[in-house]
């Protein structure tokens, strides 16, 4: 059996420790091109836009009624 703390830790050391495990959200910029909200420094997968120039053809989905 591997060893067991001689002590119990107290809530605020406990705490403490955890203070750095929230999720941040995350930093979002606007597509020069179309406005989407995307990651930075990423190819925009609704236009296929990167820096003012198109890098990839994306296909326009038709929309069903």
């Amino acid at each position: 059996m591997p060893p067991q703390p001689k002590r119990k830790l107290s809530k605020g050391r406990r705490d403490r420790r955890r203070a750095h495990d929230a999720l941040e959200a995350a930093n979002l910029v606007a597509c020069t091109n179309c406005g989407t909200m995307i990651l930075p420094h990423i190819v925009c997968p609704s236009c296929g836009f990167y820096k003012g120039r198109e890098v990839i053809a994306v296909k326009k989905a038709d929309k069903k009624k």
